[in-house]
């Protein structure tokens, strides 16, 4: 059986920049050692903006300009870049909260074979939920689990919820 890891844009902006946490922070080192002991394939998303972001209906609900491409926000944590340095990956830009293009490649690499995915990063209740349920929605018999120690919401409450959503959807959540 294939196995996938998808980490959800763990980005500077995300974990001690413009949209940070303390609960961000504290799954970095959680996150990377998951990486560096992955056995499979690894997909890794971007979230990514451009300068005129705050022109967009994102921007308007959420007017914090983040993630804007080649920024120091737009790139990945340190510690998980250099958990990732030493393995190959896909990585997947997306201009908003799911990734349309990654179960396409996934489907790809997959080749007819059986195979699961796990899902960790940022933020749960966003990202991470958006790309589970996209994921669960085209691949209804595919096994999908979400690390809950690997994620962290923009809150502690709406990390929660989103891992509930998740499991009424057949997301296993570990």
């Amino acid at each position: 059986m294939k196995r996938f890891l998808v980490v959800v844009d763990m980005q500077k902006d995300f974990v001690d920049g413009a949209l940070g946490s303390k609960e961000a922070v504290a799954i970095v080192s959680a996150v990377a050692e998951k990486i560096k002991t992955f056995d499979g394939e690894i997909f890794v998303t971007y979230d990514t903006h451009f300068k005129n972001y705050m022109d967009t209906q994102e921007g308007k609900f959420l007017p914090v300009p983040h993630c804007i491409k080649n920024t120091a926000g737009w790139r990945l944590d340190q510690a998980v870049a250099d958990a990732l340095a030493e393995k190959a990956y896909t990585p997947v830009e997306k201009i908003t909260f799911g990734s349309t293009a990654l179960p396409e490649l996934i489907e790809r690499a997959v080749d007819g074979e059986d195979f699961s995915v796990e899902l960790i990063g940022l933020c749960t209740d966003i990202c991470v939920v958006s790309n589970a349920l996209i994921l669960k929605a085209y691949f209804p018999e595919a096994p999908i689990s979400v690390d809950a120690a690997c994620c962290a919401g923009v809150t502690p409450e709406k990390h929660a919820a989103a891992l509930e959503t998740m499991r009424s959807c057949q997301v296993t959540i570990k």
